[in-house]
C-alpha cells in the first residue's frame, strides 16, 4: 500500500478535492483507492505525532492506527488531505513560509514508517496568500503578523526543499492554486492515482463556481459533441470558456494589505513566477503546468 498525502496548502483547495474523491469512493474501490473521511484520521494522527516526537511508530501502533482510519482490509493507495498537515495557520508565517513544513511531514510520515508514501502539494502567489492568512488570523495585526519576515523573499521552493530534505526520495507532485480551474482533472487523477479514461464524478464542479451556469453548460455540452483529443485540447477549450464565461467577482482578488502598492503586487507576483520556474525543475518533484 501507498499513502497519499494531500498537504494543502491552506487557501488552496477549501477541501474541494477532498469532496470530490469522497463523491467518487465507489470508482475509486475499484480501482484499489481508499479516502476515509477526515475525521477519522486529522487528530488521530495529529496527536500520534506528538506522542512519538518524532520517533518511528511500533509495528503494533501502526496497525492499530490504520485500523480506526480504514475500514476496508486492504488497499493499493489511502489519500490523507489535509491542508494543515505542514502547519496550523499561526505558524504558517514565521521569518519564512511553513518554517516546520520539513519536520512536520515526516513525524506524520514516521507513523507509517514502513508503508510508502507520496507527497502532494498546491501554492498560490503570496501576494494573495497572504492576505488571505491574514484575515483568518483576526487577533494579529499586520505588525505582527509579518514580523521579521521579508514579503520579498517568501519563496515557496524553499518549503518544498525543506520538505525533501526530511524526506528524500518520496516523490512530490506540485501544481500552482491559479492553475487548478484549468488542470482540475489532472489533479485529481495524479492525487488518486488514475488513468486518464477513467471518469469521475465532479469534474466539473470547480469550473461551476467560477463561470456562469450558462457557460458550464455550453462548455460541457461542446465538450461532448468534440471529445478533446488529448488533455491540452481540453485546456484550450476550458480556457476558451473561461475567458468567456468567467464570474469576474469569482476570478479578480482584492488585495488589501498595509502600505502595499500595485508595483509591489507586481513584483511579489513576478517572484512567484520565478519561483515556480525554478520548482519546476527540482529533482523528484513532478510538477503539473497547464
Amino acid at each position: 500500500m501507498r499513502i497519499i498525502y494531500h498537504l494543502g496548502a491552506h487557501f488552496t483547495d477549501e477541501e474541494r478535492l477532498l469532496k470530490c474523491l469522497l463523491k467518487n469512493r465507489e470508482v475509486l474501490a475499484q480501482h484499489g483507492v481508499v479516502v476515509p473521511g477526515p475525521k477519522r484520521y486529522r487528530n488521530l494522527l495529529r496527536d500520534t505525532a506528538i506522542q512519538l516526537k518524532g520517533n518511528s511508530a511500533t509495528r503494533y501502533t501502526q496497525a492499530l492506527i490504520l485500523d480506526q482510519i480504514m475500514e476496508e482490509d486492504v488497499a493499493d493507495r489511502m489519500i490523507l488531505s489535509w491542508d494543515s498537515f505542514l502547519s496550523l495557520p499561526p505558524w504558517v508565517l514565521k521569518d519564512t513560509l511553513y518554517p516546520a513544513a520539513g519536520e512536520r511531514v515526516r513525524a506524520f510520515s514516521q507513523i507509517f514508517p514502513e508503508i510508502e508514501a507520496e507527497f502532494h502539494l498546491a501554492i498560490r502567489n503570496p501576494a494573495t496568500f497572504l492576505p488571505t492568512l491574514l484575515e483568518k488570523l483576526p487577533n494579529k495585526t499586520y505588525a505582527d503578523f509579518i514580523g521579521t519576515a521579508n514579503i520579498l523573499d517568501l519563496h515557496w521552493s524553499e518549503v518544498i526543499e525543506r520538505i525533501l530534505q526530511e524526506s528524500p526520495g518520496v516523490p512530490l507532485t506540485i501544481w500552482c492554486d491559479e492553475d487548478t480551474p484549468l488542470i482540475w482533472p489532472e489533479v485529481l487523477r495524479a492525487v488518486a492515482g488514475l488513468p486518464e479514461d477513467v471518469a469521475l464524478a465532479g469534474e466539473d464542479d470547480l469550473l461551476a463556481t467560477l463561470m456562469s451556469g450558462e457557460g458550464l453548460t455550453r462548455l460541457q455540452a461542446y465538450l461532448q459533441s468534440h471529445p478533446p483529443g488529448s488533455i491540452m485540447q481540453r485546456r484550450k477549450v476550458v480556457s476558451a470558456f473561461l475567458d468567456k464565461f468567467a464570474l469576474p467577482d469569482r476570478i479578480e482578488t482584492e488585495v488589501a494589505m498595509p502600505g502595499w502598492t500595485e508595483d509591489l503586487v507586481a513584483e511579489m507576483t513576478a517572484l512567484y513566477e520565478e519561483d515556480v520556474h525554478r520548482i519546476a525543475q527540482m529533482d523528484n518533484v513532478t510538477f503539473l503546468a497547464p
